[in-house]
């Protein structure tokens, strides 16, 4: 394990640097949320949102909570989790930040949220590509499922992808500490 980067639940002392890069990130294409919402999806799942921190400061963040296969939600808006005891666990968010791309942390974080989905029971991992992602989580084990259409305000070319628990893609490098 790399003593550089660790894994953490969502503190509070993350919350001002998690806002600044979900602006950062998603502001220009229109789809920042702000950090009221981001606390609220949080606060409906502590169990499975993530801070990633590399040399002790924030690097990336995983959000994600229980809501039914094949519906996307809304974005700007959070409802408490009406999720009728679904087995599909939505990833939100997972964002890196620029300085901190390229070096194999995305699949990490996501290595970590999968392991956290299995261990609470999830079978399913659902999300919506936005802004090209759809390639990134293409090469995770994630398919785009034509059937169910994104909401406008997800922008042009967003698509819902799913997978199942099992199949996502699991790099073993580099390796974060999990705290």
């Amino acid at each position: 394990m790399s003593a550089d980067c660790a894994v953490v639940p969502v503190q509070p002392r993350h919350w001002p640097a998690l806002a600044d890069l979900e602006h950062e990130v998603y502001a220009a294409s229109g789809l920042s949320e702000g950090g009221e919402l981001l606390r609220a999806r949080v606060g409906s799942s502590p169990s499975t949102s993530f801070a990633l921190e590399r040399h002790g400061r924030l690097a990336g963040y995983a959000l994600a909570f229980a809501h039914r296969h094949g519906h996307c939600p809304e974005l700007r808006r959070h409802r408490a989790p009406d999720d009728g005891g679904t087995r599909n666990l939505h990833l939100h968010d997972l964002v890196v930040a620029p300085a901190h791309r390229r070096a194999g942390l995305g699949p990490r974080l996501l290595a970590h949220l999968t392991a956290a989905a299995r261990a609470d029971g999830f079978e399913r991992l659902s999300l919506v590509a936005v802004a090209g992602g759809r390639r990134f989580w293409s090469v995770q084990g994630f398919t785009v499922e034509p059937e169910v259409t994104p909401p406008a305000a997800y922008g042009p070319g967003a698509v819902y992808m799913s997978a199942p628990v099992t199949a996502t893609a699991v790099d073993p490098s580099p390796q974060c500490e999990v705290r």
